[in-house]
């Protein structure tokens, strides 16, 4: 990886290998940032995710302005999360290193490495399965092959796993050949993705007409006040949906050429790109009613209607890519660097990313997803989990240190070191996450208890804010962490 820099002498080496080592070169400009959204909107699970809100009862404008809002939400909190690793050159996991001790910052590196695993397994079954949509095209003899009960292994068909250990290769070897070769690879995935689907509309209106375009994909259930609660829920579910690659976006704003760069490619790739995308994808949903007599909001169930080996081929190859694509994005990069934290001299880079790629494999992604609830309840937990490691790192940077960070003192173990603390944990760090995650996980746990419910979708802003706060007001009284 020739754009990392060989660490200093006096950097410690449990601290240390060349890729938590600070960048020699920042070279992305704002299209690979907006390319990098663009991989990670442009899948079947921001698709449907999307295509979903639009069935929640409201009208098509009350829709509209939650997702733009959810979105101008995540820009303003990926551009937070941006700022210290892109004026460091640091990744994620090394920049914890300010608020929670040069040694305690591998408590958030191993919980996000832990929750990428698990979304590294099931958005790669998402992408086997639209493989196994071509290969059925093409081969029908391998029909029965695809059926569970007649050939299955732990709940996956034959058919399944051939597909999903091809692409479980075809990943780790885009993964393993560097960063620059992911860069191009995903600079080509958003694009391919938009090709299509503009493809793939332009086909249903010349079937259906222009007049079939409906962007309400449901009956208008609720009104005026009523609807409120439905909206904010809307805009917590967009917040969710990127809480992930949010809060380990400094592994990507590191490489960007400034920060004004950086912020310019977020701006392209979610408010601008996010809206397109989003009225794509319920102008294509509503003419499959027209067109196949039902609503299909899966991408590939779409394309597998046409009646057409190129077309089924050719859309479905294409979405299985752009799946490939934000699954390296999102669920692969990230583990690397947090695992390669845990230990810098056995676990290089590219080692931690086949550690979370095995780990996918061991916990059978195929059955998480076959099951709702237990989905419903993953995302509601990772996010209690997620918020408060944000709100820490937050307040510690821009109220706390004030936007400073010695870069030097990341890699030391001195006991005089700015960020050893106490023996290398920061306390209020960790208390702060802590309570963050005990207080936005009671109502996931307890959906049962009046309120409950409505509480546990707004997990993410719950631990997100209780985290924030609880380290800001500890750290104020107790100076803990202040840079003189």
């Amino acid at each position: 990886m020739t754009d990392m820099l060989t660490p200093p002498a006096d950097y410690h080496p449990r601290l240390t290998n060349p890729d938590l080592a600070p960048l020699r070169d920042q070279s992305w400009g704002s299209y690979n940032i907006f390319a990098f959204w663009m991989s990670d909107v442009h899948s079947v699970g921001g698709y449907v995710t999307a295509g979903s809100l639009f069935a929640l009862g409201l009208a098509s404008w009350q829709v509209l302005a939650a997702l733009i809002i959810g979105i101008i939400l995540v820009y303003f909190f990926c551009n937070l999360v941006a700022k210290p690793s892109q004026v460091t050159g640091v990744p994620y996991p090394v920049m914890c290193r300010s608020a929670f001790g040069v040694l305690g910052a591998n408590i958030p590196a191993i919980i996000r490495g832990l929750i990428a695993v698990a979304w590294y397994g099931i958005q790669t079954f998402l992408a086997s399965a639209a493989l196994d949509v071509v290969l059925i095209k093409l081969f029908p003899a391998l029909a029965p092959y695809a059926v569970v009960d007649d050939y299955g292994f732990l709940g996956l068909s034959l058919l399944g796993w051939c597909s999903y250990l091809l692409l479980w290769v075809v990943q780790a070897c885009v993964f393993w050949r560097g960063m620059e070769s992911i860069r191009r690879f995903i600079d080509f995935c958003g694009p391919a993705v938009y090709v299509v689907m503009f493809l793939l509309c332009g086909y249903l209106i010349s079937q259906a007409g222009w007049a079939a375009i409906d962007l309400s994909l449901g009956e208008v259930k609720y009104t005026g006040w009523s609807s409120i609660p439905v909206m904010l829920g809307a805009i917590a579910l967009v917040v969710s949906y990127f809480s992930g690659p949010m809060l380990n976006f400094g592994d990507f704003s590191r490489y960007g050429r400034s920060f004004a760069v950086v912020r310019r490619g977020n701006l392209l790739g979610l408010p601008v790109n996010f809206l397109v995308f989003a009225l794509l994808v319920v102008i294509t949903a509503s003419l499959t009613v027209p067109v196949y007599g039902e609503l299909i909001t899966d991408p590939v169930a779409t394309v597998a209607r046409i009646d057409s080996t190129f077309a089924i081929v050719l859309g479905a190859l294409t979405f299985t890519i752009a799946t490939i694509g934000i699954n390296i994005v999102a669920n692969f990069i990230s583990p690397a660097f947090d695992f390669s934290h845990v230990s810098p001299q056995r676990i290089s880079w590219r080692a931690g990313g086949m550690i979370a790629a095995a780990g996918s494999v061991l916990i059978t992604p195929w059955n998480l997803y076959n099951n709702p609830d237990v989905i419903h309840y993953t995302l509601e937990t990772l996010g209690a989990f997620i918020g408060p490691l944000f709100g820490v790192l937050i307040a510690d940077y821009y109220l706390i240190k004030r936007q400073r960070v010695r870069v030097d003192a990341l890699f030391t173990m001195s006991e005089h070191g700015t960020y050893w603390y106490r023996a290398g944990y920061n306390p209020v760090a960790i208390a702060a996450t802590v309570a963050g995650a005990i207080i936005a996980v009671i109502p996931v746990l307890a959906r049962g208890v009046p309120g409950m419910y409505t509480a546990a979708q707004y997990s993410w802003f719950i631990g997100c804010g209780v985290g924030f706060a609880v380290y800001y007001l500890t750290a104020r009284i107790t100076r803990i962490g202040a840079l003189d």
